[in-house]
């Protein structure tokens, strides 16, 4: 069986985007964000909890990252887990990573400034706040399922009134 690797995520980068290139002066971006959620537990209390998940983009999606994102700017990405190992420089053990190669990205926010995450008038980075349909600009990459993250492709139309029991693929 073939299995299936993808990911999206939206939050805040935690650092500035840190452009490097290969030997074969190929660029690359490693990114921090931080994904911050919320939940009530049983007693009803609000509950917050932030994830930080380390990224990697490359090519011009890693230029483009290193000249338009900064700290604090919100972004979706999509891509998938790559996980490694390598030995830790002081001899103590092997150590092992997890991150998101990134295949497409949508910088959010106004649009306004130079820094494409935003304005300064009001814009919280301290937190991800979901975006309205105003906030999402052109995809950057291609995520291989043609073309970038658009977020109102392929809603369903919920009248199924044509619908047989050959449309159900199990």
């Amino acid at each position: 069986m073939r299995g299936f690797n993808r990911a999206i995520i939206a939050g805040n980068l935690t650092r500035d985007p840190e452009v490097r290139y290969t030997v074969n002066k190929k660029a690359y971006a490693k990114l921090g964000i931080a994904v911050n959620s919320t939940w009530r537990n049983a007693n009803g209390e609000l509950q917050e909890n932030v994830d930080y998940i380390n990224a990697t983009a490359w090519g011009a999606t890693a230029e483009t990252c290193g000249k338009y994102l900064k700290k604090g700017s919100p972004i979706l990405i999509e891509g998938r887990i790559k996980t490694g190992s390598y030995d830790a420089k002081d001899g103590s053990g092997k150590r092992y990573t997890t991150e998101i190669y990134i295949d497409s990205m949508v910088m959010l926010g106004s649009g306004q400034g130079a820094s494409g995450g935003g304005s300064s008038s009001g814009n919280n980075f301290g937190s991800f706040n979901p975006p309205s349909s105003d906030d999402f600009g052109s995809p950057i990459g291609d995520s291989g399922f043609g073309g970038g993250i658009n977020p109102t492709s392929g809603l369903a139309d919920n009248n199924n009134d044509n619908m047989s029991e050959d449309d159900i693929p199990f």
